[in-house]
């Protein structure tokens, strides 16, 4: 490997001598350490995409074990897995009662969790948010108005390290834990559609931490 690396750096002075101008600015010395340094980076970044690649699992699953908390917070979206989870927390007495965030499937895991038999008086729905950041503003809202000092959100696994850390980022006065739902865990089980969750979740990651300021570690 560092041969190879030497004979690129090789390569590059030996580019640096036919254009003069080059040498005006860096010194033979300073081009091999530069050259150097963005090997070592590309190596890194290789590493860190192989990583994210063959691990998302590991990444970006966040899973607070088990813990009690005030409230419930199932938020919107994957294959309707979300709700389920929510009821067998509720039934194992994690919170008192449940909360349901995000638009178009509201009412739909409200049904769910009616099935599953959890009381209708220990069900509440916020049915207006469309994306995780209104999730977490319009639900925060609700929790403020209440008290609510902990709250347990309950999402898909790929979806649970941004769920946490926006909620975490816009209360930073109430505590969050996660406990999100394995359906589709391992690689064998997933869907196309599936596939495209995971791995977009590595675009929407930075996303967040550059447009809303959320940190995603």
């Amino acid at each position: 490997m560092f041969e190879i690396s030497n004979s690129l750096v090789n390569l590059a002075l030996r580019v640096c001598v036919w254009h003069p101008p080059i040498l005006l600015v860096f010194s033979p010395g300073v081009i091999k350490l530069l050259f150097k340094a963005a090997f070592a980076g590309s190596l890194l970044l290789a590493l860190l995409v192989g990583a994210a690649y063959f691990f998302p699992q590991e990444i970006l699953t966040v899973d607070s074990g088990k813990v009690k908390a005030d409230v419930i917070v199932i938020l919107g979206g994957g294959s309707h897995e979300r709700p389920l989870r929510a009821a067998e927390l509720f039934k194992r007495n994690a919170a008192p009662r449940l909360i349901i965030t995000g638009e178009g499937d509201d009412e739909i895991n409200r049904q769910l969790l009616l099935q599953a038999g959890i009381p209708a008086a220990s069900i509440q729905v916020e049915g207006k948010s469309t994306t995780t950041r209104e999730n977490a503003e319009f639900t925060i809202k609700l929790l403020r108005a209440e008290k609510v000092q902990s709250a347990i959100l309950v999402t898909s696994w790929y979806h649970s390290r941004r769920a946490l850390k926006t909620f975490e980022h816009f209360a930073p006065d109430i505590k969050f834990f996660s406990r999100p739902s394995y359906f589709a865990y391992a690689d064998k089980n997933w869907s196309r559609l599936t596939t495209r969750h995971v791995y977009w979740e590595y675009a929407k990651l930075p996303g967040y931490w550059f447009r809303y300021g959320v940190w995603p570690f």
